[in-house]
């Protein structure tokens, strides 16, 4: 048994993203270690920014869980990672859970976050603001 790290996903998460992790690889020999412990060691570094040599004992071998991981960075046809698609994935799995849509139907945009571009046709005045003068 190893030590439970905030950077770990529940089983239950887990299982909404197994079949996708276990399609990236072609299995010509049985796993040596558990793909949960993989992912989660994956997440670990991703997380706290270590080396993969720094990983904790306690994880698969630096070695095997790196290995996986290049395979899951990979991009596809389209441009996307299989690390992107489980991301996807498992926001919507949350959403649904909190018996929201899968999908997001509203955005705001704060329009101090947003600069005027030079093709906009008129220019607002906020006659309250203060000026230093």
């Amino acid at each position: 048994m190893r030590t439970t790290y905030t950077s770990d996903i529940s089983r239950e998460q887990f299982s909404v993203i197994k079949n996708d992790l276990e399609q990236a690889k072609k299995t010509t020999h049985p796993r040596k270690y558990d793909l949960y412990e993989i992912f989660c060691a994956v997440l670990y570094v991703l997380k706290n920014g270590c080396t993969w040599r720094d990983l904790p004992h306690d994880f698969p071998k630096w070695q095997n869980v790196y290995y996986h991981y290049q395979i899951w960075k990979e991009k596809d046809d389209k441009g996307i990672t299989l690390l992107d698609r489980i991301h996807d994935r498992l926001i919507e799995a949350e959403r649904i859970c909190e018996g929201r849509k899968p999908d997001t139907t509203m955005i705001i945009v704060d329009a101090k976050s947003v600069k005027n571009t030079d093709t906009a046709e008129e220019k607002g005045y906020d006659a309250g603001k203060k000026l230093l003068e």
